[in-house]
């Protein structure tokens, strides 16, 4: 095989190695632990449709970046391309490669078939059937308007648990099903319910003055407050409590990760959730359980 043979194959190799993390990076399950530099990457470059998968200029990108770069290679390097793959073919060490090859790439293809028949259908969670993780830390620093014209900061409820989520008005997938979880957490948790603030993460839009409507839209409970106030403020917010989210400047649509907070009646925080109904529940009553023992 000439040295030219075995470039083109390297390159090969390496376009196959780019291709397998983005395709990792844009597929592979988040946990509630996942940093939030990392959910913003996989947002801002692929993007989230309705069933937590990329959407369609995420497919594309992940279909035509392989496609691209192999086209350009068979342009540039196709005599240099073929001898090389002739090389593999006419040794047993070779065809061996090829042979592996075959079977991560069909490998490959299969799990990728079972991450889009999972998700397919079910609507956008990061971190779906999550338990809470256990945190001890300081609760960061959370000052904002609700939609009664309210300023309203963690320090307003001494001694009650406080639940901080994230979501926003124009959402049409994630943030219903968050802000239903939530109210029906409250059902079945009754007086031990935490109080509720959802930060919106559209500050464009949900400005102080929408407040009242998207408060009334949600259905929520006298003791739910949306909140909101200037863009550099909520930002800044949304910034110190690590939140992972991606806004098409475009649509204006706000992808991001499922999550919450629940501070404790001490004002650190307590866990972080997905904010579903069972981890809201189990949360609080880890809560309670923490607090019998001291």
């Amino acid at each position: 095989m000439s040295r030219r043979g075995a470039q083109a194959l390297a390159v090969v190799v390496f376009i196959a190695a780019v291709t397998a993390s983005w395709w990792a990076l844009a597929l592979w399950p988040m946990p509630a632990t996942t940093p939030g530099w990392l959910v913003r990457t996989r947002l801002a470059c692929f993007g989230t449709a309705a069933d937590g998968l990329p959407n369609a200029g995420g497919w594309l990108l992940l279909v035509g970046e392989p496609l691209g770069m192999l086209g350009l290679l068979s342009v540039v390097w196709g005599d240099a391309l073929r001898e090389g793959i002739h090389g593999l073919t006419r040794a047993w060490w070779g065809r061996g490669l090829l042979a592996c090859a075959a079977v991560c790439l069909l490998s490959g293809a299969g799990w990728v078939g079972h991450r889009v028949r999972e998700a397919r259908g079910q609507p956008f969670d990061a971190t779906a059937g999550a338990a809470p993780v256990a945190l001890d830390a300081p609760a960061p620093p959370l000052r904002l308007v609700d939609q009664h014209g309210d300023t309203i900061a963690l320090g307003h409820f001494p001694g009650r648990p406080v639940l901080v989520v994230f979501a926003y008005g124009h959402c049409e997938t994630v943030c219903p099903v968050i802000v239903h979880d939530l109210l029906e957490a409250g059902q079945q948790l009754r007086g031990r319910a935490p109080e509720l603030l959802i930060v919106t993460l559209d500050p464009w839009r949900d400005t102080p003055a929408r407040l009242p409507a998207i408060a009334e839209g949600w259905g929520l409970a006298a003791r739910g407050h949306v909140l909101s106030g200037p863009v550099e403020a909520v930002e800044r917010v949304l910034d110190d409590w690590g939140v992972g989210r991606a806004r098409d400047r475009t649509s204006g649509e706000v992808a991001h990760q499922r999550l919450a907070y629940l501070v404790g009646a001490d004002g650190r925080l307590a866990y972080r959730l997905d904010g579903s109904t069972a981890a809201v529940v189990a949360a609080i009553h880890g809560l309670r359980a923490a607090d019998a023992r001291r």
